[in-house]
């Protein structure tokens, strides 16, 4: 049995509509690859909502991870700040590519008010796992 066929897809800037995600501060743009791909990936572009700009208590999304096979986000403009496991604390800016690990636990501590960013991951739809603390072995490398 062979796997559906990719469709083709285009999602244009002129039709662009932001939706309320995964995170409250945050708005998302689905670029339509889920359904092109039959669920087996998903691309957005995030950026923070315009009543959130200047709320930076808010810009952190906690300790978690993603069960996911493929995850892989390109600042398109301003900067962001994580942790991860194992990696520490990184700031990415405009230009940067970064790919995250399956599962690997992490969190976002702070972003500038104009940060948008180009997320691309497999399979469209995962589980997100809060997570309570740092595994030890990131801990160590503080």
């Amino acid at each position: 049995m062979s796997e559906p066929k990719q469709l083709f897809s285009a999602s244009l800037a002129k039709d662009a509509v932001y939706t309320t995600g995964l995170r409250s501060f945050m708005e998302y743009r689905d670029l339509g690859i889920a359904s092109a791909t039959h669920g087996k990936f998903r691309a957005h572009v995030i950026r923070i909502k315009a009543d959130a700009p200047g709320n930076h208590d808010l810009h952190t999304t906690g300790l978690h991870r993603h069960d996911c096979d493929f995850q892989m986000f390109y600042v398109l403009k301003g900067w962001i700040r994580f942790v991860y496991e194992t990696e520490g604390e990184h700031t990415f800016q405009a230009g940067d590519c970064i790919l995250q690990p399956p599962n690997i636990v992490h969190n976002e501590l702070e972003c500038s008010d104009d940060v948008e960013i180009l997320e691309i991951y497999s399979p469209a739809v995962h589980p997100t796992v809060v997570v309570e603390q740092m595994p030890e072995a990131a801990a160590a490398a503080h």
